[in-house]
């Protein structure tokens, strides 16, 4: 039986509902559940600057504890963790994944390439799309396999889905609320699609928690905006689904440099909602163009404005991808996810 050690950004005490803080805890019960909870062990890098001799403390403690360990750290943690935990198993010889959440990795290993030698050390890293994988290769790591995002969510059935007959057509983000995840081109493509109409005929709620750095100007634009647009808060993990159920088009027109295989993306198609989203970053690999969404170009508000007027005269075909995301979710379950890392353990 394995013995698992987790090092991850848990924010213990803390409710983070950031894409690292969520794809850390999902891991780690999923492996619970296929251990049990006795044999999965856990050490959160939270905040660990404030307390280094105790991280090292827990770190070595797991090394000495268990069969396998993995590691789920952000880019300001790679560069402690894998020298780390490269000389920690020297000594204990032990299993060693490396779980990578977003998809910055191949940009910042090219400007820390002093990184390369230590990840040939570990067993395998699991990145989330098929072309992360290739970059890395490309930059001589040939220990790479492809583990899907996941996400541990209720999928609603088709018989769930409620029907969109009336408008305004609802419409959401989903997001860290931040500039470069594309909500000023959302926001202002509704107003400017309503102004077309001369009506109300989609709202939007922002859901989300705030970047600090943006609080103020999103405040702002909250402020001066129509009152169809508004903002929601954050949702709670648990209900995610029952909140996206109700929507007609979840917007995603994201240019984040750090993005990788989108949580947004689960999240909406366990709900059965369509993505309308850029062709940024790995978001075709994961979004299929008119089949669970749209994939629009980069900064163009314009052509979200297009698709809105195609789906406000289309509505049945929205209908359609609903039913096609929700058969697309079960793809990324938690308990189909860790196949792949439980396979390359006990290979």
């Amino acid at each position: 039986m394995h013995r698992v050690g987790i090092c991850g950004h848990f924010a213990i005490g803390r409710e983070l509902l950031d894409g690292q803080t969520i794809k850390t805890k999902t891991l780690t019960e999923a492996l619970q559940d296929h251990f049990g909870i006795a044999n999965v062990m856990s050490v959160d890098t939270y905040n660990w600057k404030a307390s280094p001799f105790r991280l090292l403390r827990y770190c070595l403690s797991i090394f000495r504890k268990t069969t396998t360990v993995v590691m789920l750290p952000g880019r300001n943690g790679l560069k402690i963790f894998v020298p780390l935990f490269v000389f920690l198993n020297k000594v204990f010889k032990r299993k060693m994944f490396y779980v990578v959440i977003g998809g910055w990795l191949p940009e910042f290993l090219k400007h820390n390439k002093s990184l390369l030698r230590g990840l040939k050390h570990f067993d395998c890293i699991f990145v989330e799309t098929e072309s992360m994988a290739e970059k890395l290769k490309e930059l001589g790591l040939d220990n790479v396999s492809v583990m899907p995002n996941f996400k541990r969510l209720k999928i609603l059935s088709i018989n769930e889905l409620p029907s969109h007959d009336a408008k305004p057509f609802k419409l959401c983000t989903f997001s860290r609320v931040l500039k470069e995840k594309g909500i000023e081109d959302a926001i202002n493509a509704v107003i400017k699609t309503n102004s077309i109409y001369g009506k109300e005929v989609y709202t939007l709620d922002i859901y989300g928690q705030i970047d600090e750095e943006y609080k103020r100007e999103f405040q702002d634009i909250i402020a001066s905006a129509p009152s169809y647009i508004k903002y929601k808060g954050m949702v709670p993990y648990s209900k995610t689904v029952d909140t996206l159920k109700d929507y007609f088009l979840l917007l995603f027109p994201t240019y984040y440099k750090g993005e990788g295989f989108a949580g947004t993306a689960l999240d909406a198609f366990a709900s059965g909602l369509p993505i309308i989203a850029t062709d940024w970053r790995y978001n075709s690999e994961v979004i299929e163009d008119q089949y669970t969404g749209r994939i629009l170009p980069v900064k163009d508000v314009d052509s979200i404005i297009d698709v809105l007027n195609y789906y406000e005269k289309n509505p049945d075909e929205v209908e359609v991808m609903r039913r096609n995301c929700i058969d697309t979710a079960f793809k990324y379950t938690p308990s189909n996810a860790i196949k792949i890392l439980v396979n390359k353990m006990n290979s």
